[in-house]
């Protein structure tokens, strides 16, 4: 195999812009000079990286996973010769964090504090994503470790052996809506009487939207849920609650303040709340001596424990 490392920086500025021209524009070559790095790309590495009948082009599942070891010799390089000529070395102790929007700024902060009390001081970077915009990051390789709920029910579409998780902490989806003068819920899910209930939803597709779907198939005989707002973040769910729309399901951490003033109150009993495990996620392609060291610090039972962040240390 006769590689040259241009052909991978093109790989990987073509994979972030998803087209010919403007990836040939960031690598300052023409679109069929470009074309034909990558083609010979294609022929040194033996299949077809990227699937060019599409538009914008997409990567092959190929593609997917050569793109992670792509990204990871460029990164290594420039590491390499950051470090040798004296420059930025900062940032070769830089980790690279995606995290769910709901977990960006009632958790992580938390979290990472415990975290350097454990493994010490760390330089980061944290983007908040959507869970399946952080889950393609971690595909990729843009990111170096992910902080997200939990699916059991595997909807990311992970595999272990490549992406392993670490439990980080826990939390729960509540129900909750404004109060009344009386000071009690709007809304009650467990009345027994039949009402029609005005639904905060998240949008389908949203990481936490089947999770809740599921939960109300179970719904009981006369309870009826009209959806009267939608939307991917729970943050924007809890606005339209706090002005009194309707009953949405929030993780607990997003509405301890709220809660605790009054703004907000639990509008069902034990049977509506859906428990959330929040985890740490890597990609065991991107070999990042940091990450390594950290993910390695972290595989013990104690040292999660230490690292763990509960709802109710949060309240």
């Amino acid at each position: 195999m006769n590689l040259e490392v241009k052909w991978l920086e093109d790989f990987v500025a073509l994979a972030a812009t998803r087209s010919f021209s403007q990836a040939a524009k960031r690598r300052f070559v023409t679109q069929p000079a470009f074309s034909r790095r990558i083609q010979s790309l294609e022929r040194s590495v033996g299949c077809t990286l990227v699937d060019r009948g599409k538009s914008p082009l997409e990567l092959t599942a190929d593609g997917q996973l050569f793109l992670i070891t792509a990204r990871n010799v460029v990164e290594q390089l420039g590491e390499a010769l950051r470090h040798l000529r004296g420059l930025d070395p900062a940032a070769i102790q830089l980790l690279e964090f995606t995290v769910a929007h709901s977990l960006a700024f009632n958790f992580f902060p938390q979290w990472l504090d415990k975290l350097q009390k454990v493994v010490g001081e760390i330089n980061s970077r944290m983007t908040a994503m959507n869970v399946g915009e952080a889950t393609h990051a971690l595909r990729e390789g843009r990111c170096d470790l992910m902080l997200a709920y939990h699916d059991p029910l595997g909807t990311l579409q992970l595999d272990h052996a490549h992406f392993p998780s670490l439990r980080m902490g826990g939390t729960e989806m509540l129900p909750v809506c404004a109060p009344a003068a009386t000071g009690r819920s709007l809304y009650s899910l467990d009345s027994n009487q039949e009402q029609e209930v005005p639904l905060l939803a998240y949008t389908q597709g949203a990481f936490l939207e089947r999770s809740l779907r599921l939960l109300l198939r179970q719904k009981p005989v006369g309870l009826q849920f009209k959806t009267v707002y939608e939307t991917a973040m729970a943050e924007g769910l809890k606005g339209m609650a706090l002005q009194g729309r309707g009953v949405a399901w929030i993780p607990r951490l997003s509405v301890e303040r709220e809660l605790a003033e009054g703004k907000l109150v639990i509008c069902g009993s034990e049977q509506w709340i859906i428990p959330l495990e929040i985890r740490l996620y890597r990609c065991t392609l991107v070999h990042k001596p940091l990450v390594e060291r950290l993910w390695e610090r972290l595989d013990s039972d104690q040292a999660q424990a230490e690292v763990a962040v509960g709802a109710e240390t949060l309240a």
